[in-house]
């Protein structure tokens, strides 16, 4: 029998519910926990530092010129899509459990993608050097905006533990190695091009093994038996519904300033992506391993569903001729 050349389910995405369906059937458990976490924060530490130096900072100033759409970028990222998590409260608790909609919350606070937002604008032929600036500035911004938003977007919840030892945590997980990984760039730039899979693999496997950790946690707590497929099929509509309402938010909002297409492009895809990769990291330090994997549920539907969305768009806009708009 042979595999079939096209999945149609992202293979990183199989590995996710791979390594979920391995946390419950073989959760991590006292020492063993401990060390997971240990592991989990080198990995992360890794992925970051990796970050910092894939990142030309001459490549992403070159799109640094263009401020208005920066600007519609990082509102739309942690202005708008707080407040549309927000307006998301009138579904609990009929459709979201409190902890799903402090997942959904989670996730509206959570940066920008890089690579695949730059990807995707590029397929679209997009602004790509202002792509690689708006996407960038998203993370860096997010290792400081995140833990705010989410501390008032959270308030009340006794799983965030956002405080001067968290807030030291976050610095030196995360932004310590990303400073790290652009200082670092005279010597391993060109190392690192060289060798693109094994960033990639580093990358992947960082954040599976965040995801095991996080859901073993969640399973020895016994958070999941509060998860009925309903409630997991309501989950998918409600982040499938955000996706559409960022979609649109994003298009119009280009058009109404009257933004060049290919300034549109980059708008709409880097403001309305999520990233799987940076958002996961600060779950790990900003909320308590317990209710972790309930948390980052959102989070993750929404990367998956936000892959085969762009994806499609980029295809389609890409495949038209230069002169000829995107369909409103």
């Amino acid at each position: 029998m042979r595999w079939p050349r096209r999945l149609p389910i992202d293979p990183f995405i199989a590995a996710l519910l791979g390594t979920v369906a391995l946390a419950a059937v073989i959760p991590l458990r006292g020492t063993g926990a401990e060390a997971g976490r240990v592991i989990t924060g080198v990995a992360v530490a890794l992925l970051f530092f990796l970050h910092g130096a894939k990142i030309a900072p001459r490549a992403a100033l070159a799109g640094a010129r263009h401020w208005r759409l920066h600007t519609v970028v990082l509102l739309t990222t942690f202005v708008a899509f707080p407040l549309l998590g927000l307006a998301a409260a009138a579904l609990r608790p009929a459709v979201l459990t409190p902890e799903l909609y402090q997942g959904l919350l989670f996730l509206c606070a959570v940066p920008s993608t890089v690579q695949t937002s730059i990807a995707f604008t590029a397929i679209a032929r997009g602004n790509v050097p202002a792509a690689v600036f708006t996407a960038s500035f998203s993370n860096i911004a997010g290792i400081a905006l995140t833990p705010l938003l989410v501390t008032l977007l959270l308030q009340g919840s006794d799983d965030v533990r956002l405080s001067a030892g968290s807030i030291g945590s976050v610095v030196l997980q995360l932004l310590v190695p990303f400073v790290a990984g652009q200082l670092s760039r005279r010597w391993t730039a060109r190392w690192i091009e060289r060798h693109r899979a094994l960033t990639g693999h580093v990358d992947r496997g960082a954040i599976l093994l965040v995801v095991y950790s996080a859901f073993s946690a969640g399973v020895v707590a016994g958070v999941w038996d509060e998860v009925s497929p309903g409630r997991l099929a309501a989950l998918t509509a409600v982040v499938g519904g955000l996706l559409a309402a960022v979609l649109g938010l994003t298009y119009a909002a280009g058009r109404l300033l009257a933004f060049e297409r290919a300034d549109r492009v980059t708008i709409l895809f880097c403001g309305a992506k999520k990233s799987l990769a940076t958002g996961l990291p600060m779950a790990t330090v900003l909320v308590s391993p317990e209710a972790l994997g309930l948390l980052v549920l959102p989070l993750m539907i929404y990367h998956q569903i936000q892959l085969i969305v762009c994806a499609a768009i980029a295809r389609r806009w890409g495949a038209r001729p230069a002169e000829v708009e995107p369909p409103g």
